[in-house]
């Protein structure tokens, strides 16, 4: 356990000296300029209780002239208001610009990591944990690091420095300096503790508080509030998460102020007063000190006690701030499996075969394909069909190289799909997906999703995806037809389509891509029969000259495919062409005939008047 914890630290302080050669290489100035203050900031503290005090009471007991004292003071008093006035331009000029420039860098880079690692990283919850805490406030935090930094640097010299000040003026005094140390790094530490664990045992009430607080005004939920009486289980729970967090800070209270208590004590009081009565004592009592001895070591005292505070600080935020760059550093330095920038050969634009031999597939380490082989041809329909979790859409997955095959290997056009590049081989495909997402974008780029159309044939090729999906008669009824945003993410105007609406928008996007395989993930699951017949006919009508591959739970949108591919448990249990699956009265045969019974028999209810 020691041994984990010193390598923690020691992992802390390398990742701070990350974060100073990160910030470095994309703004190296304002990084000079955070040393400089920090270092102004701590020669300030030392130069006015070392040098200044001493040399004006060394100055009056000399019988120094006043004008040679009041040029002392007033050489001094210019350069800390020249200090001052640089304090205020890195905080009102180089921060925000550096702010402004970090953040553009730092989220170009974050940006670009994050659109090169592969989709695995994404489903991978501490991945993506350490991704999403690596990208908020990246650049304040990231800043703040190396700022914090150059304090502890500079404030464990400027400490060294009043050490040896104050042994020079008085050996004894040095140890009053032991009081604050202990103040600082002993109570205060055991005090954060007590908070961490203060915090941790109210998250679980602040959570509940805050899932409450976001129920009560988000609209999705005010329907159920208003027609039920969910709101008293709401006031009940939200009533026991306060009475918790009460509970939690009673439990803490006492040792709390306790430690605080010691840590002001120790940290101000026992020094300022200790030294005090000390210094008192030898110049009073034992005659062994001057008065200027006395005003010069008190000063030293102040100055020693807030350099201390500041450098404890700074130690402190340097071992919180090595966490979040961390998370900053393990993203960053993470190596991509399958990154998105990987070079190969160029796959060409002609589909003669892809192939899917011996492949296996599990994911954290549950078995999904099982020595899977297909073969799809080059201008043929095919599809995909089974029970949910069959398999279906892993094989998706695995063609599109989101994942890499556990074993085997996919071939296209007799090449492993690995050889190729992968911007240049996914661009061979055109796929509308299940779990579809909607941009806060207009309607045309929602289609498009930034393909690099010429503007004169861009409204052409959008009409004609959203004609063959169904939906062009419902974006044109919207206020600025194909421009009208979707959602109302960032437009009070923006419009918000049914579920089926929204998959139609999807399906057009693979109407709108040029390319020679068309792959459709259950492009009809929120369509009714009618809807979903007329948009697999227009796939089939519009894809004839593409390699076309799809997904359907409904049998019956398949009969006019080349091949059916039925799946269960990660392997192919049969396939051939709907007729030749019918004649064999299998699996897919009984399959097809539950699904028609149903359908015959809701049919028959919706006569009768049940459905009315």
């Amino acid at each position: 356990m020691k041994e984990k914890k010193f390598k923690s630290r020691i992992r802390a302080v390398q990742n701070n000296f990350f974060a100073l050669r990160l910030v470095w290489k994309m703004c190296p100035g304002p990084v000079v300029h955070m040393a400089i203050a920090r270092l102004l900031y701590y020669f300030g503290w030392l130069f006015y209780s070392a040098f200044f005090m001493r040399y004006v009471i060394n100055a009056l007991q000399t019988g120094e002239t006043f004008k040679a004292i009041m040029i002392f003071i007033g050489i001094t008093v210019a350069v800390f208001a020249s200090m001052a006035l640089y304090n205020s331009f890195i905080q009102g000029y180089v921060a925000p610009l550096a702010n402004a420039s970090l953040n553009k860098q730092l989220y170009q880079k974050l940006f670009k990591k994050a659109r090169n690692v592969e989709l695995e990283c994404f489903e991978n919850s501490d991945f993506y944990d350490k991704y999403t805490l690596a990208m908020k406030n990246a650049d304040t935090n990231l800043y703040n690091t190396v700022d914090q930094l150059f304090g502890l640097l500079f404030g464990f010299v400027a400490s060294i420095c009043a050490f040896i000040f104050m042994f020079k003026v008085d050996s004894f005094s040095v140890a009053f300096i032991l009081l604050p140390i202990i103040g600082n790094f002993y109570f205060r530490i055991l005090n954060s503790r007590i908070d961490y664990q203060r915090n941790k045992e109210m998250a679980p009430h602040n959570r509940r508080i805050d899932y409450i607080n976001r129920i009560m005004y988000l609209k999705d939920y005010a329907k159920e509030i208003r027609l039920t009486n969910i709101f008293n289980l709401l006031k009940r729970q939200y009533t026991e998460a306060i009475t918790g967090v009460a509970d939690v800070t009673k439990k803490f209270v006492l040792k709390s102020a306790f430690l605080h208590w010691f840590y002001v004590m120790f940290t101000f009081t026992f020094i300022f007063e200790g030294l005090l009565i000390y210094g008192a004592y030898r110049t009073l009592v034992s005659n062994t000190m001057t008065l200027p001895q006395l005003a010069v070591l008190t000063s030293m005292m102040v100055s020693t006690t807030w350099i201390l505070i500041g450098f404890t600080d700074s130690v402190t935020a340097s071992f919180k701030n090595g966490l979040f760059v961390d998370y900053l550093r393990t993203f960053l330095e993470y190596e991509e499996k399958i990154p998105e920038d990987y070079d190969g050969t160029d796959p060409g634009k002609t589909i003669d075969s892809i192939e899917f031999r011996n492949v296996c597939f599990a994911y954290k380490d549950a078995p999904v394909l099982s020595n899977l082989n297909m073969k799809f041809e080059g201008g043929k329909t095919y599809a995909l069909v089974g029970h949910n979790g069959a398999g279906k859409s892993t094989i998706i997955k695995l063609l599109l190289r989101f994942y890499d095959p556990t074993q085997g290997e996919i071939l296209l056009n007799g090449h492993n799909i690995k050889e190729y590049n992968l911007q240049k081989y996914r661009a061979l495909f055109a796929t509308a997906f299940q779990d579809n997402r909607m941009f806060s974008m207009s309607v045309a780029d929602n289609v498009t999703l930034g393909e690099d159309i010429p503007a004169e044939k861009r409204e052409a090729i959008v009409t004609e995806a959203l004609k063959l999906s169904g939906v062009y008669e419902k974006v044109m009824s919207l206020p600025q037809g194909i421009n009208t945003t979707l959602t109302r993410e960032f437009d009070d105007q923006g419009a918000v389509l049914s579920g089926g609406e929204f998959q139609k928008i999807v399906v057009s996007r693979a109407f709108a891509r040029t390319c020679p395989v068309k792959v459709f993930d259950e492009p009809s699951s929120a369509l009714d029969p009618i809807a979903e017949y007329q948009l697999f006919d227009n796939i089939l009508k519009a894809c004839k000259e593409n390699t076309l591959l799809f997904i359907s739970h409904r049998l019956s949108s398949v009969q006019n495919a080349d091949h059916v591919f039925l799946l269960e448990h990660g392997q192919v249990k049969e396939e051939g062409s709907h007729r030749e699956l019918m004649d064999r009265h299998g699996l897919y045969a009984d399959m097809y005939q539950k699904q028609a019974e149903n359908y015959l028999a809701d049919k028959s209810k919706q006569k009768e008047g049940i459905w009315a």
